[in-house]
């Protein structure tokens, strides 16, 4: 049988269509769980992103105002039961390491004590904890706080930084974690040059030793969890509660390490616990404190 060129060539068109077709069903097949894992990606990284706009704007929300002029500026507000912080973007506000004096109420001043002081030279250079946003840049001369600076962080916390020399940075000034913002001084209600460093949130004091190490130069935990002290009520003056009521004693504390955590005092561990500063503690060993 002899075949016309026009059949031949119709076959041949025929056949090649037929291929065509069926690599582009090949091809989509393969390609179908290609786009199923691009799509679960995408959703994914769009549920990431709607998250921490979300979490942004809740921080911002919760803070009532933004205020130049006092640290404790949010008498009315109403504290939430709790609150978690992101503890991962910090930097210590100094590299040094001791501890002049601790959170908590002073018998002798018959006062209050809200920050740790933390040994510093007149001159050494004061950072930012987080990334954040100054809020007040003041001079209480000789009274309190002396030179100071307040930043708001974008984690929820505040942080105050007392008795400075000299301050480098402005009012409404976005800073970054490990950003210099201050030099080391002796200004203020101070008996030697140190740091006075407060971690605040919506005005209530919470001990900086809960999240900060500073003899470790490290944090405590990636995320602290503010919880409202009973005695709160609606108002942001009271001290967050924080501190329990007993510790574990973990590999490398000290009677001096976890009294500053727990914003006691050495002697109050000691008498709670009918130890004396020579005792050697025990990983594992559970104190009482408070």
């Amino acid at each position: 049988m002899i075949y016309s060129p026009i059949k031949t060539i119709l076959c041949i068109a025929t056949a090649a269509m037929c291929c065509v077709a069926v690599s582009a069903q090949d091809l989509i097949a393969r390609q179908a769980p290609i786009d199923r894992k691009l799509k679960s990606v995408d959703s994914l990284a769009l549920q990431t992103q709607i998250q921490l706009e979300l979490l942004a704007s809740q921080k911002e929300d919760i803070y009532p105002s933004w205020n130049n002029d006092r640290v404790q500026a949010y008498n009315d507000v109403i504290v939430p039961d709790s609150y978690q912080f992101d503890l991962t973007g910090f930097c210590m506000p100094t590299s040094n390491m001791k501890i002049n004096d601790v959170f908590g109420y002073r018998p002798r001043r018959r006062r209050m004590h809200y920050g740790l002081d933390i040994k510093v030279a007149v001159g050494d250079t004061i950072r930012s904890a987080f990334d954040g946003k100054v809020r007040i840049v003041k001079n209480q001369g000789r009274r309190g706080y002396g030179r100071y600076i307040v930043v708001r962080h974008e984690n929820g916390l505040e942080t105050v930084y007392g008795h400075l020399s000299k301050q480098i940075v402005k009012v409404n000034q976005e800073v970054k974690a490990g950003e210099a913002i201050g030099l080391g001084g002796n200004t203020g209600r101070s008996t030697g040059s140190h740091l006075h460093f407060e971690t605040r949130f919506l005005g209530i004091p919470i001990n900086p030793a809960l999240m900060f190490d500073f003899t470790r130069q490290d944090i405590v935990a990636d995320s602290y969890t503010f919880v409202k002290a009973k005695n709160a009520g609606k108002t942001a003056g009271s001290v967050a509660s924080g501190t329990g009521l007993y510790y574990k004693v973990k590999k490398g504390d000290s009677l001096s390490r976890i009294a500053a955590r727990q914003g006691v005092s050495v002697d109050k561990l000691c008498q709670l616990n009918r130890i004396t500063r020579k005792t050697i503690l025990r990983p594992g060993q559970v104190l009482r404190c408070s």
